[in-house]
């Protein structure tokens, strides 16, 4: 049986994502290098205490969700199984790298502060991103090209997220829904992610990775998945290419599902926040058990719910 473990991406932050992390030794470094990265504040207080409108904050967020899959791998990694494929949604795809230990949780919490900080400064402001499900995908794509829009992530089941001005995504709703989509609502994102609007982080980043060694001692039983493509990353090379490319590219995250179910998945376990990918999983593939860590009331009921399987 092989286990697929799936990095969040920013959206669903809450005051009590990190009660199952947050005590686990084994993630006490994650914490202090993440405090460093949000000026001095513990991430574990911070959500406890500053406002949604803090929290969703383009780099606060991003720092926060991988803080979440870093600590989580920390804290789970002694009961990881021989071989795991691991994908990551938007920023979930560099905490994925750091899972797979590509990179150190250090490298990666460094990496996604500068993405954030590199996709601040290519944003206009008020830009965002737009759920819409049900639809068709030509459907999908008229509007976008009505509305001067992009795809920016196809989900499954008719799920997509678009990417554009605020203002235009809001006129863009309202038509969506005339047109019969059943499902339309704006995401708690102030950046239109995975578009062409942000160009430029993407050229940014990308040197930035080239500049990033990774880790020598990476670990082969790992299998990670690239986001714009759903493919294997065999070759760091061209996986960090792509990984700078997710920005301002469409991400293929039905692909990485599919891919993930193709290496032989049999059961998924979002590291969270939230419920939004083991959700999807749930009705998408209903008989492939999928959790989320915020499905737990305790760190040893995750791993007690890992092992249970006999992986």
């Amino acid at each position: 049986m092989t286990l697929a473990v799936l990095c969040s991406g920013q959206g669903l932050q809450h005051p009590q994502m990190f009660s199952l992390t947050g005590n686990a030794p084994a993630a006490e470094a994650v914490f202090a290098h993440a405090t460093k990265k949000l000026g001095q504040r513990d991430p574990r207080e911070l959500v406890q205490t500053e406002p949604l409108q803090v929290l969703h904050s383009n780099r606060v967020a991003q720092i926060l969700c991988a803080s979440q899959a870093l600590s989580a791998a920390a804290a789970l990694r002694h009961v990881w199984p021989k071989r795991i494929l691991l994908a990551g949604y938007s920023v979930g795809e560099i905490s994925a790298w750091g899972v797979a230990e590509l990179f150190d949780s250090t490298t990666t919490l460094d990496l996604v502060a500068l993405r954030a900080e590199l996709m601040d400064a290519a944003s206009s402001p008020g830009d965002g991103l737009l759920f819409v499900r049900g639809m068709s995908r030509t459907s999908v794509d008229n509007l976008c090209r009505r509305y001067s829009t992009a795809v920016a992530i196809v989900n499954p089941n008719d799920g997509f997220v678009l990417g554009g001005s605020g203002e235009v995504l809001d006129i863009l709703a309202v038509d969506a829904m005339r047109m019969g989509a059943p499902y339309v609502t704006r995401l708690a994102v102030n950046v239109a992610s995975h578009t062409v609007r942000l160009a430029a982080a993407s050229s940014a980043f990308q040197v930035a990775l080239e500049h990033t060694p990774v880790k020598p001692n990476a670990n082969s039983r790992v299998r990670l998945f690239s986001g714009i493509d759903g493919t294997a990353v065999l070759d760091t090379a061209a996986g960090k290419k792509k990984l700078s490319e997710q920005i301002s590219h469409t991400v293929e995250w039905a692909a990485c599902l599919q891919g993930c179910l193709e290496a032989g998945a049999s059961a998924f376990l979002e590291l969270g926040p939230g419920f939004a990918l083991s959700n999807m999983l749930a009705s998408t593939y209903p008989n492939i058990p999928s959790r989320s860590l915020d499905d737990f009331r305790t760190i040893q009921g995750v791993a007690s719910w890992v092992t249970r399987f006999g992986f």
